[in-house]
């Protein structure tokens, strides 16, 4: 459900002014936009709607900023006035005051100065209803929000950004904001200052952030889950009580309850089911692992299709690869494939298979059959009594 309340956000194009290629609100801080600090801030207060004014040419960008889950709406299709009336009118009846930002800015709430005097920023809460009055009218905006409208400051948590130098220097405030909220929030942070994480990452009650865990992107990551220690997720939904453990996940999906690393790679397209265990040094890519499937280690899964409580054992590889097109490997449910085992794609392993260690398989295996490709072994009796070599 969407949070209700309502945010004006102007992006003025002031590159003229900066020296900059793009506007100041959609340059980078501690890897992210201006935009997405604020908008992210504004969204855990309560703000689920957002009505966007920027030069055509920065929608899509300013928009990706944005949290998906909010109701976005912007002025390039139509005259910006009748717009933002249809805007204030579409809002909750009981809303009254909406915020706006009418120039860089950012919000930091938990860190809100408590002293001196307040330092003003370009931001103001306006009463709905006298806002769409006046858009039915011939008027100024700058005059109506200097004669109608509550100045907020840093006291209400709202924060200047005049120049990129003043954005480098609210770049702790930010970080140490979002920590804060998150915690706020009910998620467990052993080391904030070892952490990094961006505000388009989602974040459930009950998650635990080990120290060195880095969230980046469009990232989801469910309640109970434990993320850390030295961990990257990019992209990717992380499910309840799951854990990634030293290791690295980008634009992937990993259910509940699922293990991964330490030392262990998700790549793009990863995705593994319920119950899955990835342990040390196992890379994955564009695969499909069913639910209770084991590869506890040493083993690459490329371009795989496999089945539920299948175990493949150390050092086990599908070789997608023949240096023009990638081919894919389907292992069906139950299948149990020994250690050091090659399997040659495009390659079908049926339901309940064994494949014995240290084989290659290049053939179709059927349900329930055990597949052996290798030299029988024999010994060369006395063999090294013949050939051993003289001491130096």
């Amino acid at each position: 459900m969407l949070k209700g309340l309502s945010a004006i956000v102007f992006l003025p194009d002031d590159s003229s002014k900066t020296g900059y290629p793009r506007p100041l609100m959609l340059s980078k801080v501690l890897g992210a936009p201006l935009l997405a600090w604020l908008s992210d801030a504004l969204y855990d207060s309560g703000v689920g709607r957002f009505f966007l004014v920027c030069h055509e040419r920065f929608v899509a960008e300013a928009c990706a900023c944005l949290p998906k889950e909010a109701e976005v709406m912007t002025t390039a299709d139509a005259n910006a006035a009748d717009l933002l009336h249809v805007f204030l009118s579409t809002a909750d009846e009981s809303e009254e005051l909406v915020t706006i930002l009418a120039g860089p800015a950012v919000f930091c709430p938990l860190l809100a100065s408590r002293s001196g005097s307040p330092k003003a920023a370009p931001a103001y809460r306006a009463d709905r209803e006298q806002l769409m009055t006046a858009l039915d009218e011939d008027f100024y905006f700058p005059r109506f929000l200097r004669d109608n409208c509550a100045v907020l400051s840093d006291f209400d948590g709202f924060f200047t950004v005049d120049s990129p130098a003043a954005a480098l220097n609210l770049a702790d405030r930010l970080r140490r904001d979002r920590m804060l909220r998150l915690m706020k929030q009910g998620v467990e942070i052993y080391d904030a200052d070892s952490c990094y994480i961006e505000p388009t990452v989602r974040i459930e009650t009950g998650a635990r952030l080990l120290p060195g865990t880095m969230l980046k992107g469009s990232s989801i990551i469910r309640s109970g889950s434990v993320i850390g220690p030295w961990s990257v997720v990019e992209n990717a939904e992380i499910g309840e009580r799951s854990v990634i453990n030293a290791s690295q996940v980008y634009n992937s999906k990993v259910a509940s309850d699922v293990q991964v690393g330490p030392y262990a790679h998700l790549r793009d397209g990863a995705q593994l089911g319920r119950g899955v265990k990835i342990g040390n040094f196992v890379e994955v890519k564009n695969s499909t692992l069913g639910e209770n499937t084991w590869a506890s280690h040493l083993s690459y899964l490329g371009d795989a299709e496999i089945g539920e409580r299948c175990n493949f054992g150390c050092g086990t590889v599908t070789v997608n690869y023949d240096r023009v097109e990638k081919h894919k490997t389907t292992v069906e449910d139950d299948s149990f494939i020994g250690c050091n085992s090659s399997l040659i794609a495009p390659l079908h392993i049926g339901k309940g298979s064994y494949i014995a260690a240290g084989t290659t398989v290049t053939e179709d295996v059927p349900d329930h059959a055990l597949a052996i490709a290798r030299i029988r072994q024999s010994h060369k009796k006395e063999w090294s009594l013949r050939h051993k070599r003289p001491k130096e």
